[in-house]
């Protein structure tokens, strides 16, 4: 699996790119993205809103099941907030946990620039056997 080539496809993601979530990182069941908080992603209370926080780790989720090159969309995710932050680089890295041919699960940690720990994803999918990626 090619990084460029995973950059290339996500690059599509319209919805993830307009937030300046970038994906810094990819290997086979692993990803790792990013987004530099601004004001326009913070909420009324002065935190990072929820859906920022969801986005990112989707993102790194989609990448880390898609990494072996077959479309895998989302069925069900979950999210648990632990801590809140307004400013700062965030880092959500997916990590596939089960890797099913069809039914994949991830667990994806999003934290701080200085580790602390802000929520924690998880998520199924479905692997749509003969939709295959350029990858």
């Amino acid at each position: 699996m090619d990084l460029t080539r995973i950059k290339d496809f996500f690059f599509h993601d319209e919805f993830a790119r307009s937030c300046g979530i970038e994906i810094v990182d990819a290997s086979e069941g692993y990803a790792r993205t990013q987004v530099l908080i601004e004001p326009r992603h913070l909420n009324a209370g002065g935190g990072v809103q929820g859906g920022v926080l969801f986005t990112l780790a989707d993102l790194a989720f989609a990448v880390a099941t898609n990494s072996h090159g077959t479309l895998t969309v989302t069925t069900s995710a979950n999210i648990t907030f632990v801590h809140s932050v307004s400013s700062g680089l965030i880092t959500a890295e997916a990590r596939e946990v089960v890797d099913h041919r069809r039914l994949p699960f991830c667990e994806v940690r999003i934290t701080a620039a200085d580790g602390l720990l802000l929520a924690i994803f998880t998520a199924s999918g479905y692997r749509k056997q003969g939709v295959e990626l350029p990858l």
